[in-house]
């Protein structure tokens, strides 16, 4: 659903102005931001000039009625203008069978103290922690909980509740709110409103949550509107203060204050050290704001001095006189605020590594980290709270797999390099100045080797997962750049952004436009014998023997979207992912079919498709696992049992369908789909 446009404000309603105007109260009108519209007239008798008094009564009280309903209708139209439609769901307590999670890294984000429990949330989910700080309830994504990860936790009061509970922000899925028996689900259409940044509850019957694209917006009990016209645009980042005062933090817009309806704005122009602002802490009257170049403190209204310069900080609170700072890379940094030998003068504390956030809880402190919490014992020393087992996996973002002949799961990361899971032995991880950006991973028969394609050489691996050889452009490639991968006759094809390089006992040789590929950004690869499918930007190029023979575009053919991302081969038909237009399949005839029942408009990841005797898989980016039934033709889209709707990686072994998301992976009996 497109935004709605920006609600006028009420003071550009003459009839409201001039019912403030005459009842004197036109300071608490200016403090009021909202909508209007025609305002109903009423009629008042007056009465003899005897009954002067009153007269004046009635007049006083039909200029109030008048204003109240201005500002009712005004209000009214306000929020008809602002509201976004949502979903309220409860969630099924029921499970899907047969889905199981490979243990990876937790990246916790926050922590918050509910119930007598303390609860510790980020992309793994939610969890609740005894009096030992050991896990007794958890709440996982995809499974109890929606396919996405949490970004923020607080327990709050919302006035369609008579009892607190605890709000959960997610990065995908909109709201939850907990209450120690069910959750219950807020959910816009509007998928820019399901992307939740920040969330606080304002002490008033309201939860503020922050989006990456439409700024702030509040739920009420009864809808979720915008809390102001002016910050409906933003990407939010932080939120801190109450109903009274809100700050808020953006990710390239500086840091505002909305207070008594009056916005005020920050940034570097102002004195902040960066605009992008990652965290807010009020103590005292003084605001501070966090930024990846340090922190700045803001009193009466100014930025009266800068803390931590340098510093890339991710969290921040006040306790007794000393500023916390919760960095990216420095640890816990302690800022005392008041010091007559150096104010100011930061000084690190015994935590160290990443610190994504620091709780303050009456006569607690708590910081947690993306694997664990800590606590601030009575000595001022950190303890150890919680940490989960260990992990099985490096990292939760997933751009590739593969299993291979031995039984051994290939596990390639955006940006963490490789796993290796064997059976039965630890996790070998590999990451290096070649194996960091991962894109596809298969098994290279001509050299009896695994190939793995990265956004720097291609790398291959022999049977003991020794790197063999790394080749980049001065190896041959035509780029160093390896999007894709598929095997042909004594060799391997090798997509890139320049072009096709084919290895074989000839050598390498490469192919791009000039020889009629029909774009030179190539983004996926599928063969079968000697034909060669190669998905670019720009449409489909077959080759023959290292030939192009034909090209199909959305100019030449029934295509419907010229950027190929995934190619399959299942049974006599070719079956193309596109950025966009969902999957299309090609025949032996060279007729493009839009698949029915696809629904349309989706984008399918980069190499995220799969053809078993069953169905073509498909990872799309925002919804799910798109399976199409070989059988009936039919397609359907899975997002119950996904820890994220971002499927970004395939593949199988022994009936068992691993799927890999931009927030983890897990694997399920391929039966289990139908």
């Amino acid at each position: 659903m497109a935004a709605a446009p920006p609600a006028p404000d009420a003071l550009s309603h003459p009839e409201f102005v001039r019912s403030c105007k005459l009842l004197r109260v036109t300071k608490c009108c200016i403090m009021m931001r909202v909508g209007f519209t025609t305002s109903r007239r009423g009629q008042i008798c007056i009465l003899a000039a005897a009954f002067l008094l009153v007269a004046a009564i009635g007049i006083g009280g039909y200029i109030l009625l008048g204003a109240r309903s201005a500002l009712r209708n005004a209000r009214a139209e306000f929020a008809h203008g602002a509201e976004l439609e949502f979903d309220r769901l409860w969630l099924e307590s029921t499970l899907p069978p047969g889905f199981q999670s490979i243990p990876s890294t937790p990246s916790y984000v926050d922590a918050a103290f509910f119930e007598g429990h303390l609860f510790l949330a980020g992309a793994a989910g939610l969890i609740r922690l005894d009096a030992d700080g050991k896990p007794d309830a958890q709440f996982r994504p995809g499974l109890e909980l929606p396919p996405s990860a949490i970004t923020a936790l607080a327990p709050g009061l919302a006035s369609d509740s008579a009892e607190p509970e605890l709000w959960l922000a997610t990065a995908s899925e909109g709201i939850l709110a907990f209450d120690g028996r069910r959750l219950r689900h807020l959910r816009p259409p509007n998928p820019a409103a399901r992307k939740a940044t920040a969330l606080l509850p304002l002490g008033n019957g309201r939860i503020a949550f922050g989006t990456e694209r439409l700024g702030v917006l509040v739920f009420d009990g009864k809808r979720i509107a915008w809390i102001h016209p002016a910050l409906r645009n933003l990407h939010v980042t932080a939120l801190a203060g109450d109903e009274a005062s809100l700050w808020i933090g953006t990710a390239s817009q500086g840091l505002f204050q909305l207070r008594a309806g009056e916005l005020r704005h920050w940034s570097e122009a102002e004195g902040l050290p960066d605009a992008h602002i990652t965290a807010i802490a009020i103590h005292n009257g003084q605001t501070y704001a966090g930024t990846p170049a340090g922190a700045a403190q803001l009193s009466g209204g100014q930025v009266s001095r800068h803390l931590a310069t340098g510093l890339f900080i991710e969290s921040l609170a006040v306790r007794e006189g000393v500023l916390l700072a919760g960095t990216l890379e420095q640890g816990l940094i302690e800022i005392p605020l008041a010091s007559a030998r150096r104010p100011g003068a930061a000084v690190s504390s015994s935590l160290e590594g990443e610190i994504r956030r620091i709780v303050s809880l009456p006569g607690q402190l708590l910081a947690v980290t993306p694997g664990a919490l800590y606590v601030l014992d009575a000595r001022r020393h950190w303890q150890l709270v919680a940490m989960p087992g260990q992990a099985r996996l490096t990292d939760r973002n997933i751009s590739a797999l593969h299993a291979d002949p031995e039984g051994r799961l290939w596990v390639g990361y955006f940006d963490r390099g490789l796993d290796i899971a064997v059976p039965a032995a630890a996790t070998r991880h590999i990451e290096d100045d070649h194996v960091f950006c991962v894109n596809q991973i298969i098994r290279d028969p001509a050299r009896n080797a695994t190939a793995v394609a990265t956004a720097n050489g291609l790398v291959f691996f022999d049977s003991s997962l020794r790197q063999r050889e790394v080749l980049r452009r001065a190896e041959g490639l035509i780029a160093n750049h390896v999007t894709g991968l598929a095997p042909i006759p004594g060799g391997l094809a090798v997509a890139t952004p320049a072009g096709v390089t084919f290895l074989d006992a000839a050598g390498p040789r490469s192919l791009f436009a000039f020889h009629g590929l029909v774009n030179n950004h190539v983004y996926a690869l599928a063969s079968e014998g000697q034909r060669l499918l190669a998905g670019t930007l720009g449409g489909l190029s077959i080759l023959d023997n290292g030939e192009v023979r034909a090209s199909y575009t959305t100019a030449n053919s029934g295509l419907k979207h010229n950027w190929i991302t995934a190619l399959v081969r299942a049974g006599q038909d070719w079956f193309a992912g596109t950025y966009g237009a969902g999957v299309e399949r090609l025949d032996a005839n060279g007729h493009w079919t839009r698949l029915p029942e696809s629904s349309g408009a989706f984008v399918v990841n980069p190499n995220a498709m799969l053809a078993t005797d069953a169905a073509v898989y498909a990872g799309t980016l925002d919804r799910g696992l798109a399976i199409y039934r070989r059988n009936s033709g039919r397609w359907s889209f899975l997002t119950r049992g996904l820890p994220s709707s971002n499927v970004t990686a395939l593949a199988i072994a022994g009936g068992l369908l691993y799927l890999g998301t931009d927030n983890g992976l897990i694997s399920v009996p391929e039966g289990n789909l139908f």
